[in-house]
């Protein structure tokens, strides 16, 4: 397994080699030379990930989906964030004054490494770079106000991603935990997915182009709940580490 951070090196987003701190001339997807060396200790930790796109998953945990009162779906159920929901390792994630219940999903993310369309389930995971950590974060109140998904899941900074991409792991049997000032509140794996990795991936290209750098945010376990200001989140995933972000109220002036 390899490690690899998206930093804050002298003001500019820059890729690292986590083990020996190695600089990337570029996303380790793209290119693996290296220009300098860093310690990565103290260095503020970025979005491990710039993509084109973000495509969810939902209700692919037959326990989530029996939680929320939804039938599990016989096909995977898409829908998008934009990269603006984006948050940082370590950010704060500001919950809006538009809803009165905003809630955790703790999720395993797939990192696209090669372009690629209608690409054959067999030959699937050879397009994955590797895996990373994300909360979907929803404004359930406004799920269900809306009828549609695309401002419940979109606020900025409702996507907190990281802390790292982390190659050679296999996504099969991972463990997914999320925990909310240290007391667990998820606590799934992701052998319990309805559609693997693979399906997924075969699924989505067959309706759109994956280019390096998406992401696919595979689904969510059973246990999601509220989420409120002075809140601290712990996403753990086998092998990956701990995504950790604060929440607060958004002040609207």
């Amino acid at each position: 397994m390899t490690r690899f951070a998206r930093v804050d090196l002298l003001g500019k987003p820059s890729w690292i080699r986590v083990d020996d701190g190695a600089v990337l001339r570029d996303a380790p997807w793209i290119s693996r030379e290296f220009t300098d060396r860093v310690d990565p200790a103290g260095l503020r930790r970025l979005a491990p990930a710039a993509p084109s796109k973000l495509v969810c998953v939902g209700r692919n945990y037959r326990a989530h989906a029996q939680e929320l009162g939804n039938e599990v779906p016989k096909e995977p159920l898409l829908f998008f964030k934009p990269p603006s929901s984006l948050l940082d390792p370590g950010g704060t994630l500001l919950l809006p004054p538009e809803s009165e219940r905003v809630e955790y999903e703790g999720e395993l993310t797939v990192v696209i490494g090669s372009r690629g369309r209608r690409i054959p389930r067999a030959r699937a995971l050879d397009h994955v770079f590797g895996y990373t950590i994300a909360c979907d974060v929803t404004a359930r109140d406004l799920q269900k106000k809306d009828g549609q998904w695309a401002r419940a899941k979109g606020f900025d900074g409702f996507c907190p991603l990281g802390p790292e991409i982390v190659t050679g792991v296999d996504p099969a049997a991972l463990g997914v935990r999320l925990r909310v000032n240290g007391e667990l509140r998820q606590d799934g794996n992701t052998r319990d997915m309805v559609f693997d990795v693979a399906a997924l991936i075969a699924y989505v290209s067959n309706a759109m182009t994956l280019e390096p750098g998406d992401l696919i945010l595979t689904g969510t376990p059973e246990g999601v709940g509220p989420l409120s200001p002075g809140d601290g989140v712990e996403v753990e995933i086998d092998s990956l580490g701990v995504l950790a972000f604060g929440v607060d109220g958004e002040n609207v002036a």
